[in-house]
């Protein structure tokens, strides 16, 4: 496989990454930068553990190849909180009690944060189907649909 060099903006920071052809953005996130909050779940787009913010949209990042993305603007759950403050999605969870066993959360987090960035007052028909592309063995999503209508409830505070 040919290396080569793409540049990507990760939680805000420009960086220049060696990459493999046929590398997957997950591969990328994982195993180069380290961003380990990215959880590979099934690697055929079935159960979104894996979703992150591409250029403002909520993607898949085990379908997602690395070529095609130069440029591109990755969010990955690392940069919600800062200088130790959570962010408002975050502590929406935590409040609602939508953490289970964790591995599923950061792609909701960050599908949840993608919708409400997209558009803030959103309906909660909306949150629900965004996180129905989600699979989770250790919830029964109501506390996941409260959680993303609190982090709507808590950004809006914010506006």
């Amino acid at each position: 496989m040919a290396t080569s060099l793409i540049t990507l903006i990760v939680n805000g920071v420009k960086r220049t990454i060696p990459v493999e052809e046929e590398e997957k953005l997950i591969d990328v996130l994982r195993e180069k930068l380290h961003l380990t909050g990215t959880k590979r779940g099934c690697d055929n787009a079935q159960c979104s553990s894996c979703v992150v913010v591409v250029n403002g949209k909520a993607e898949k990042s085990c379908l997602l190849s690395i070529q095609g993305l130069e440029g591109a603007e990755v969010f990955t759950v690392e940069s919600l909180a800062s200088q130790n403050k959570l962010h408002p999605i975050q502590q929406a969870f935590i409040d609602a009690g939508a953490v289970q066993c964790g591995f599923c959360t950061p792609g909701m987090l960050m599908r949840i944060y993608a919708l409400l960035n997209k558009t803030i007052h959103t309906s909660k028909e909306d949150i629900r189907d965004a996180l129905s592309q989600h699979l989770c063995r250790c919830t029964g999503y109501e506390t996941v649909l409260t959680a993303g209508l609190l982090a709507q409830e808590y950004m809006l505070k914010n506006v």
